[in-house]
Parts: structure tokens; sequence; C-alpha cells
């Protein structure tokens, strides 16, 4: 087993080794996945979140172990990363790999759970959740600052960013699932834009989001609502392809 845990947490070592090695038989479930589990318990007056990722199948059992990094070691070390470059995301704490000669088994991933007022996901469900236009405006602003940063976060989708209101009435913005990011010295437009395009399906939203990002980046408004629609557009069409193709090869199995 490898198992590094952040200097902050070394008085609860034993702790966190009980919670992942007992994971299957303790803790609360929080999200049940096809892929992954993730559970929550509790750490004196603390609530941590722990990720179990699914087994992966023989060939990335042995890339995994001698050829890339699993995604539990990932998503610690991305989120390090984000937090030295003043991103938002909830507190690493540790991660935890186990394997065999055959490579890796079960990876295990911890962070602090975070307690937010709503999800991205919100904003594209419910068109009149409450200061939806402010909230969007500062998204986008969030998401120039990471491009700015050279942060390409490659599941930026709606799940994935956490909206905490703040004691100044604005809001915060946490990035979670962080197995797959890219570093870059600079990003092109058209890098920025592809990456913003499996947020919302919204022509109004896209609309907001293209204003807003034109003003920072100092393109013109019609360019960038032009690029990132059509980012937007064709990422929906390859979506529901692949939806339609799930189905029926389900229908045909069955």
């Amino acid at each position: 087993m490898i198992f590094k845990l952040n200097q902050e947490y070394e008085n609860y070592r034993e702790d966190l080794l009980d919670c992942i090695i007992y994971f299957d038989t303790k803790g609360e479930i929080f999200v049940d996945g096809q892929r992954n589990q993730i559970k929550l318990f509790k750490l004196e007056e603390q609530t941590i979140n722990i990720k179990s990722f699914k087994v992966p199948h023989f060939i990335n059992k042995i890339a995994y172990q001698y050829f890339r990094k699993s995604k539990a070691r990932r998503s610690f070390e991305f989120a390090n990363q984000l937090l030295e470059l003043g991103i938002g995301t909830p507190k690493p704490i540790a991660f935890a790999e186990f394997s065999t000669a055959l490579g890796l088994e079960k990876s295990f991933y911890v962070s602090e759970q975070l307690q937010c007022d709503l999800t991205f996901r919100e904003l594209v469900e419910i068109p009149d959740y409450p200061d939806h236009e402010n909230i969007l405006r500062q998204f986008t602003r969030f998401s120039f600052d990471l491009h700015e940063k050279g942060i390409e976060f490659l599941d930026h989708s709606p799940g994935n960013t956490l909206i905490k209101k703040n004691s100044e009435g604005n809001y915060d913005f946490f990035l979670v699932d962080l197995n797959r990011m890219e570093f870059h010295e600079s990003m092109t437009f058209e890098m920025r834009m592809k990456n913003l395009c499996r947020l919302t399906p919204l022509k109004e939203m896209v609309a907001v989001m293209s204003n807003e990002y034109a003003k920072l980046y100092g393109e013109s408004e019609q360019k960038t609502f032009d690029t990132l629609w059509q980012f937007t557009a064709d990422f929906q069409e390859k979506f529901y392809r692949k939806k339609r193709l799930k189905k029926k090869l389900k229908f045909w199995k069955k």
C-alpha cells in the first residue's frame, strides 16, 4: 500500500487508514456511482469525504502501477496545485493505493467535505434560480481566472463546480473530480472556448458567458459567442450520438 498524507493531518494517520481499510463496511454513502463511490466519515468534529475509485481493468492496472499516476494520486496532487495557484477546491487530505504483482487494485482520495449552496448544474436546470445571472457572470470570471493561470480542467462539466455564497454576498467556486487536468504556460482563445463547451446546452446561458468572457479577454462578443456556441453544439451532438449508440447496443444485447 502507498499512503500519502497532508502533514496537517499527521495526527489522524491511524484514523484515516482505518476509514480507508474498512471503507466497504463503514461510513455514510454520499454518492453511489456506477464507477466510483463516495462516503462521508467523521474525523472528530470534521466531516471528510473519501472517494473509492473502481478497480481498473487489466491493462489499466498495469498502466497505473508502472506508467501513469492513479486517479487518486492525480486528484491529490492536482488539488494541491490548485490551492497553490489560488483556485478553490476542497482541502486535500490524503490518497491511498493498493497494488498486487498484477498492478493497481483499489485507490482512494480523501478530502474535506465542503458544504455548498449549489452546483453549476442548478443554474442549468433552474433558469429562475435566485441571482442566476450574477452567479453565472461570477462563474465566468472564475473560469477566466483558471484559463489565465493555464489550468485546463478537462472535466469542466455542470456537476464539478461547487458554489458557495460568502459573507460579502458574492460567490466562491470550488472544483471537484480533479483527476483529469492539464497545466499550460498559456491557453489560446480556442482552447478556452472548448474548455467551456460542456457546461450548458442553453443558448441564453452561453450568451451571458460570452458577453462576460469577451469583456475580460478583449475579444469581440460576437466572435466569443459564435466560437463557444459552435463548440457547445458539436459537444451536444457528439454526446447524444454516443447516447443513441449505447441505447442501440443495449437493445441488441437484450
